[in-house]
């Protein structure tokens, strides 16, 4: 017998629960949630889904998600472009804008280096930051990377790539704690590690 008395029901449930952190007892309550609703808001929800997955753009520069082909970040005048942040993903751009310490541009890598994952350099956004590096004027490239070992790993290998570049390269500093990824870090304490940023030593 089916666990859900409908088979509809069942089948919104399972594609709920398809998302990362959302298990059944909570994708049951929002497929419940979104039948409570008028068809003209459940179809605005769906709509916004479906248009977001076909027409969300990535930035031609960052990477970073975008409705055009260059981002704001990168297309604003007001930035500083000598100084590049490099980041795992998307989430981490946001946490570092939400801290207002920083006023430059970004890079975002789309993962770090895991080979228990089977993710090597080749997989990330590396050799486009190196030919950013390479083609613009870049004074510094400030390491942004989860404190874990895969993102010293990624670190590491960033630096061997830069290193006869002639730019400077730091890292935030370690108010981040050890394991932590940077969606998770309190605003401030972020925003501190971004200030505070040292020259990155090998």
């Amino acid at each position: 017998m089916n666990e859900y008395p409908s088979i509809l029901l069942d089948s919104a449930v399972q594609q709920m629960a398809s998302l990362p952190g959302i298990g059944r007892k909570t994708a049951l309550r929002l497929v419940l949630n979104l039948l409570r609703r008028s068809p003209e808001e459940v179809d605005a929800f769906a709509g916004a889904m479906t248009k977001l997955r076909r027409e969300v753009r990535y930035c031609r520069c960052c990477h970073n998600l975008s409705d055009a082909e260059v981002c704001p970040v990168c297309s604003s005048r007001s930035r500083d472009r000598r100084v590049v942040c490099v980041v795992e993903n998307v989430r981490d751009v946001m946490s570092v804008e939400n801290t207002g310490q920083y006023n430059g541009l970004y890079h975002v890598l789309g993962g770090v280096i895991s080979p228990m994952d089977g993710i090597g350099p080749r997989d990330l956004e590396i050799d486009s930051l190196v030919q950013r590096v390479e083609q613009e004027e870049v004074g510094e490239v400030i390491l942004a990377l989860p404190a874990t070992m895969e993102g010293d790993t990624t670190n590491f290998y960033i630096y061997r790539r830069l290193r006869d570049t002639g730019v400077r390269v730091s890292q935030i500093a370690r108010g981040v704690a050890v394991g932590n990824e940077l969606e998770y870090t309190d605003e401030i304490t972020l925003g501190r590690s971004i200030v505070n940023r040292t020259e990155f030593r090998a």
